[in-house]
């Protein structure tokens, strides 16, 4: 298996500099293999994750708190709410409390979509890790990620 170095053919001044630049070129080979997969299934990952949350929830959520859950933090939103609603996939509420907010709620088409598209994914996301690999790798990441939380 060829390091991260060797694949780009380069070198770094420290370990920290390069598992950083891993760490980006990593994510985005994992984006772009999940971007082929659902794109054969016409839909985006991010579309993907909001049909996601919705089915998690089983009930309609208000805009925001899906924007809130959603992995991948996209100013595009509503955009990818309307093509999912063009699609027939979520359907749109206005609260009968407060009608700026919007409630939205999966359709059965929806639903069927994330049944069909189930078994296709894959039964070990993370292939050639241990569980304690995995849990390792978390530890490691949280903390991660919990230093860019604080800088914020």
């Amino acid at each position: 298996m060829k390091t991260f170095a060797e694949e780009i053919q380069s070198s770094f001044d420290n370990e920290k500099i390069e598992a950083l630049l891993n760490l980006k070129f990593t994510a985005a080979l994992v984006q772009k293999h999940k971007t082929q997969f659902f794109k054969d299934h016409d839909l985006s990952p991010q579309q993907y994750n909001i049909l996601r949350i919705l089915r998690g929830a089983k009930k309609a959520l208000p805009a925001q708190t899906i924007k809130e859950r959603m992995l991948e933090k996209a100013p595009n939103t509503t955009r990818l709410m309307d093509k999912l609603k063009a699609k027939e996939l979520i359907d749109r509420v206005n609260c009968v409390h407060d009608g700026r907010i919007v409630h939205i709620t999966i359709t059965q088409k929806g639903l069927d979509l994330l049944a069909a598209i189930d078994p296709l994914m894959p039964k070990d996301p993370v292939p050639g890790f241990t569980e304690e690999e995995a849990q390792q790798l978390n530890e490691l990441l949280d903390k991660f990620r919990h230093y860019f939380r604080r800088a914020q």
